[in-house]
């Protein structure tokens, strides 16, 4: 088993969150390859499938994000997993919106879900960072991963979940530098077809615009079991 884990904190109020693109991306992946529902095990919420020939296992783990490691461990253990054998895919603030960065091993860059993963399963697996940019003031970055995407966002974040989903089967097969650049070329067709108008709009001045809700966070399966833990409509 491969096993890919999306980073995130539970609940409805975190799950638009530039901190959850790692979620988003999970759940972009069970749609795209018709997982069965996730279900609560290993302190999240998880199930298994195949993409391609490979059983995958999906992780979310519930534990907020700076306690991610309990859940991963968990998950690990019980699959007798190795490093090698694990994906995580969190947001990045060293990256501009829409790029991406995979390797294996490296330091936590300061990311609490990382720096939760690391003691307790090893340095050694698969890191697939999906960058959500700085806001250019450190005072500014609590605020900023802990905020919505923009609307403006939804023109690079809804490719970039997309082509993650329909590339996963790279992700498994450890090929890091094609999927780079097929995420590469989907986020570049994407800005191609804005309008130049569009391509001169920045976040700062889609503030006033209601938060993205994209297809994925609304209506998905982990949407849809969030909803039921906390009991929110």
């Amino acid at each position: 088993m491969h096993l890919i884990v999306g980073l995130g904190n539970p609940g409805k109020k975190y799950q638009n969150n530039r901190h959850n693109i790692g979620a988003m991306a999970l759940e972009a992946i069970a749609q795209q390859h018709n997982f069965p529902p996730f279900k609560q095990k290993f302190k999240g919420l998880f199930c298994d499938g195949k993409i391609g020939e490979k059983r995958v296992g999906l992780l979310f783990p519930q534990t907020f994000m700076n306690k991610s490691g309990d859940s991963v461990r968990a998950a690990v253990q019980f699959y007798k997993l190795s490093p090698s054998d694990v994906s995580v895919i969190y947001d990045e603030l060293d990256l501009n919106p829409g790029k991406v960065r995979v390797k294996t091993g490296g330091g936590n860059g300061g990311h609490n879900g990382l720096r939760s993963i690391d003691p307790q399963i090893g340095k050694d697996y698969q890191r697939v960072r999906l960058g959500i940019g700085h806001p250019g003031q450190k005072e500014l970055v609590t605020r900023h991963v802990l905020g919505d995407f923009h609307k403006i966002d939804h023109e690079w974040l809804d490719a970039v979940l997309e082509a993650v989903a329909h590339n996963a089967h790279m992700l498994v097969s450890k090929d890091m530098s094609g999927f780079m650049n097929k995420m590469a070329i989907a986020v570049q067709n994407a800005d191609a077809q804005r309008t130049p108008a569009e391509q001169k709009q920045t976040p700062e001045k889609s503030r006033a615009k209601a938060p993205l809700q994209s297809k994925n966070s609304q209506q998905g399966q982990l949407a849809s079991m969030l909803k039921k833990l906390f009991n929110k409509d």
